[in-house]
């Protein structure tokens, strides 16, 4: 009789592990996926190595009519086609932030960063870009992202603009290094005008 106790105690203990490891799996899968910064693309607003979380599920309710919500979101994506093409595996996931949606235009000239015509002096990293492009209007389900380390960052001003279907969700908890613990800030505002 103990060990049929037992036994029913060792299953019924089998079965809510196994329920709770599908549930980590289906939140994991669908809701927040947790990830790490493998570059310095996005300095100085992530370091290299910490680890964020990503929320899977908000982009969901995006679609092509509200995409703005994701203006200046930073952003976690599969690796678009041009990367793919150039080697890339199709399922690397890349981080940037989304500088312009449908209908913005984006140029680079002279050092600054602008969107429709408007010079962007919210970060320090807006200007002593040591590049120039553009410009170009952005087409509609794409998304125009680039790293906070302008002028180091594989972005849409090398490959191109991002079609939004390849965006696996929002980054937005840094849980490592403890530090730095809570959620994802950019760094301090440029007192440009």
């Amino acid at each position: 009789m103990v060990n049929q106790s037992k036994r029913t105690t060792s299953i019924k203990e089998l079965r809510n592990l196994l329920i709770w490891v599908l549930l980590a799996l289906i939140i994991r899968w669908q809701v927040v996926e947790p990830r790490w910064i493998p570059s310095g693309s996005m300095l100085p607003t992530l370091q290299i190595r910490d680890k964020i979380l990503v929320d899977k599920l908000t982009y969901k309710f995006i679609n092509k009519d509200n995409l703005s919500e994701l203006k200046d979101k930073i952003i976690v994506f599969k690796a678009p086609d041009q990367l793919v093409d150039a080697g890339y595996e199709a399922d690397t996931a890349l981080i940037k932030r989304v500088i312009g949606i449908p209908g913005d235009k984006i140029e680079i000239k002279e050092g600054n960063l602008y969107v429709n015509d408007n010079i962007q002096g919210k970060y320090s990293f807006d200007s002593d870009i040591n590049y120039s492009m553009g410009p170009l209007v952005i087409p509609n389900e794409s998304l125009w992202v680039m790293g906070d380390n302008r002028n180091n960052s594989l972005d849409s001003h090398i490959w191109g603009v991002l079609p939004f279907k390849k965006v696996i969700g929002k980054a937005i908890f840094r849980y490592w290094p403890l530090v730095n613990f809570g959620p994802i800030s950019s760094p301090e505002i440029n007192n440009f005008n």
